[in-house]
């Protein structure tokens, strides 16, 4: 990861809420040959005892079930909004352009879970994202038959967190006029994703305006 200090979120509230809002994770590790396997998937993270665990399900008899079967150490990686970001924009001109990104890494071990927590975490799943009471789409509105059917080619699974980290590059060891040039821009591309980071960037002008005070 790159891992600049400046880089960092230091509010674990902010990751813990980065990852609940951006849940569709990309899970890498490695399968008996050392080759990397991966699957993309949502995930639920909560905390137990002072832990953070992560839960999902995948398919059987896949390479990344296999692989982690044989090795339970996995990669769960987060991401959230990202944009290129011209060197034009800068104050100090003859520089590279760059991109701004955000993304939470959890490294950790991975354990498969039995029937009754797999019912479990479908049901959140099914009902988290449905969002809605009344869908006919809820879990408690499937039959019993189809999904007996459904769980024999599924797996659950849980991933106690070991170490996390994230890069929320921002621009921010750019200085005050750079930095507010770069928001500017961002939203006059009028895309979605310029628009995120911009948003991202301008949370953070308080503290900005804190570090630029300092030099």
């Amino acid at each position: 990861m790159y891992n600049p200090n400046y880089f960092k979120e230091k509010d674990g509230a902010v990751v813990l809420q980065f990852i609940k809002d951006h849940p569709f994770a990309f899970i890498t590790g490695g399968d008996a040959d050392n080759k990397p396997v991966a699957t993309q998937i949502p995930v639920f993270i909560d905390e137990r005892n002072g832990k953070l665990f992560l839960s999902g399900h995948i398919m059987k008899n896949t390479d990344h079930h296999k692989a982690f079967v044989h090795n339970p150490n996995v990669l769960a990686v987060f991401t959230g909004p990202h944009t290129y970001i011209s060197a034009s924009w800068y104050d100090e001109k003859k520089q590279v352009s760059t991109w701004n990104y955000t993304s939470v890494h959890a490294k950790g071990k991975l354990s498969f879970l039995d029937d009754k927590a797999l019912l479990e975490i479908l049901k959140r799943t099914t009902d988290h994202f449905e969002n809605n009471p009344n869908s006919p789409a809820n879990f408690d509105e499937l039959s019993p038959e189809y999904v007996a059917r459904l769980c024999k080619a599924i797996v659950a699974f849980e991933i106690e967190v070991e170490v996390f980290d994230n890069v929320f590059k921002l621009s921010q060891n750019r200085n005050e006029k750079t930095y507010t040039n770069i928001i500017t821009e961002l939203e006059k591309r009028n895309d979605p994703e310029s628009a995120k980071v911009a948003e991202e960037m301008k949370k953070r002008i308080e503290q900005m305006n804190a570090n630029w005070q300092k030099k």
